[in-house]
């Protein structure tokens, strides 16, 4: 297999099946294509590049009937080694509003695939999982919140009333379970269990078949908080106001989302932001990337029982969230993007204090983690445990850290430069163990090499502007923005509606991703490696998740608490 950037891209595509292919802005090439070619043309691609050289980052589905009634399909795919994202358009049938689903040739797209159905409406057929993923099981046939004729202020009540029969369509997490009993194998249908309630972060829930101490098959659930960001940000919002609710999508990487928004709008209308502002961007956005892995390192000593190394980590991440707070005013929500650059300076006096922050976290940090190393009950409990193969990490989209530690050398930073790292050389982490020692590893040097940036984005930030000039944003462009978040590639797509508002809007966090990989991580581990083998991904969860376990010679259930299982390791 050849790599993308040996061929000319625009004649490979023709030849794929495309009916146009255009440049939108840089680094991205449109290609439209009839719904009959799109298997065919995604065949092509895999087999000219391979499933590592053609990756399926997001799918967007678009309620364009206000437009030209009907509905398109828009599936982002990063050739990173062309430094392309490849946006092939697709409109959907009009007579049954469907297109050809891709999963079975990109199981990475099988969430994206999911939400569009759920959400707008949109048929995949040929599905291998046609069922909800992000609307609960009981929400109303025919009611779909991200169509236009939709109203973002819309109440549940007035849903429930006179909306016809309600789904009873399965969930990919509540298949049938064969298990043995006395009687031989028989169904068992596991039913979830849980506190879920709008004011957790993020809860989700994981359900877990044993056979004793073992783990045969896993699934996972989550997607019980939906905030309606993109409605809300489609409805009301101009473009200028949704940096600040993007930056709000996680809890700990926001400012990155509100880079990668910024980017897609930046790039649909043609807007050069002032290389000074890039420059900030970037030292923010590795300043993220520090206090988030510091963050998880401490989270990860905290599952493996070694609460002192916890302790130890977030001190020394203090030093990072006060240089923040001092550079934007807040120790993490910085608000400090709008479209076209940044609203704030970095000054002489601020630059020596992150210069001596960055000295200290560096010493402090390098001589812990020896410490940490030498220790082999540490390293017992994470070698060889939650093995991710670098085929399955390619097969189901993994990403960032996550992905490196299984040996894929990927990194939007390098494949797809943004910001001022077009500027610098960036050196990409990667291990081929595949466990979560490797992911331990990967991060320990992206913390070094974080730092390395800063200061070199520090040293050689040119003097001039903050802000670009005379930012106009045309009708009905699209745009991708993605960056190098700290758990991996974070995907935004934007088509625009003119002057300040935008007609859609999809972001992608890189967890959406990386989630969908633990399943295979976990199956034929022991059931006391789990909480470390979660915790691996660095997801977002809530501190009150819980855990099914089921039995599979009894039959028997029971809802653990995080605590309980780590008292098993």
């Amino acid at each position: 297999m050849r790599r993308a950037s040996e061929y000319d891209l625009k004649l490979l595509l023709k030849s794929l099946g495309a009916e146009e292919v255009s440049e939108p802005h840089e680094g991205a090439l449109l290609v439209r294509v009839n719904w009959r070619r799109l298997p065919g043309l995604i065949q092509g691609l895999l087999r000219e590049v391979g499933l590592e050289g053609v990756r399926h980052s997001t799918c967007v589905g678009i309620d364009a009937r206000p437009l030209n009634s009907s509905f398109k399909v828009l599936h982002i795919l990063a050739l990173d080694a062309a430094r392309k994202y490849l946006i092939i358009e697709v409109e959907a049938r009009r007579d049954r509003a469907s297109v050809p689903s891709i999963t079975p040739l990109m199981p990475a797209a099988n969430w994206a695939e999911r939400e569009a159905m759920d959400l707008l409406g949109i048929r995949f057929e040929g599905h291998p999982e046609p069922y909800r993923l992000i609307l609960p099981d009981d929400w109303p046939e025919g009611i779909y919140p991200l169509r236009k004729d939709f109203p973002y202020n819309r109440k549940l009540s007035q849903l429930l009333k006179g909306s016809g029969r309600l789904s009873n369509e399965p969930r990919s997490f509540s298949a049938n379970y064969l298990v043995r009993q006395e009687e031989g194998w028989v169904k068992y249908a596991a039913v979830p269990f849980g506190p879920y309630h709008p004011a957790l972060h993020e809860p989700e829930y994981f359900e877990v078949l044993v056979e004793g101490e073992r783990v045969i098959d896993a699934r996972y659930r989550g997607f019980f908080v939906h905030r309606g960001m993109e409605k809300l940000a489609e409805s009301r919002m101009t473009v200028n106001q949704i940096p600040f609710l993007a930056e709000r999508i996680c809890g700990i990487c926001g400012y990155t989302h509100a880079c990668a928004y910024c980017q897609a709008v930046e790039a649909a209308a043609g807007i050069d932001v002032p290389e000074r502002a890039l420059y900030i961007r970037s030292i923010l956005l590795e300043i993220e990337r520090l206090h988030s892995h510091l963050l998880w390192f401490g989270v990860a000593y905290h599952v493996l029982g070694f609460d002192t190394g916890f302790m130890a980590m977030w001190r020394i991440r203090e030093d990072v969230m006060r240089v923040a707070e001092a550079l934007t005013g807040n120790r993490k929500t910085y608000g400090m993007n709008l479209v076209g650059g940044v609203r704030r300076d970095i000054d002489v006096k601020k630059a020596a204090l992150v210069l001596r922050m960055l000295d200290r976290v560096e010493r402090e940090f390098k001589e812990f983690y020896s410490h940490t190393l030498a220790m082999g009950e540490v390293v017992e409990r994470v070698k060889g445990v939650g093995v991710l193969t670098r085929e399955d990490a390619a097969k189901l989209g993994a990403v960032g850290p996550h992905a490196r530690a299984s040996g894929l050398s990927i990194d939007v930073r390098v494949d797809h430069p943004y910001a001022a790292y077009g500027f610098v050389d960036v050196n990409v982490a990667v291990q081929d163990s595949c466990d979560v020692l490797a992911r331990i590893v990967v991060r320990y040097e992206e913390v070094l090499e974080s730092i390395r940036l800063i200061r070199e984005f520090l040293t050689n930030m040119p003097e001039g502007e903050l802000m670009a000039e005379d930012v106009e944003i045309p009708p009905l462009r699209v745009g991708v923005g993605a960056t190098e978040a700290p758990r991996g590639e974070d995907v935004h797509v934007v088509v625009t509606s003119g002057g300040n508002k935008v007609y859609r809007w999809r972001p992608r966090a890189p967890s959406y991703m990386n989630l969908a990989t633990v399943p295979t991580m976990l199956r034929g581990e022991r059931l006391a490696n789990v909480p470390i083998i979660i915790a691996s991904i660095d997801p977002c969860f809530s501190c009150t998740d819980h855990v099914l376990v089921v039995d599979a010679r009894t039959g028997a259930k029971r809802v653990l608490r995080l605590g309980a299982l780590l008292k098993r390791g």
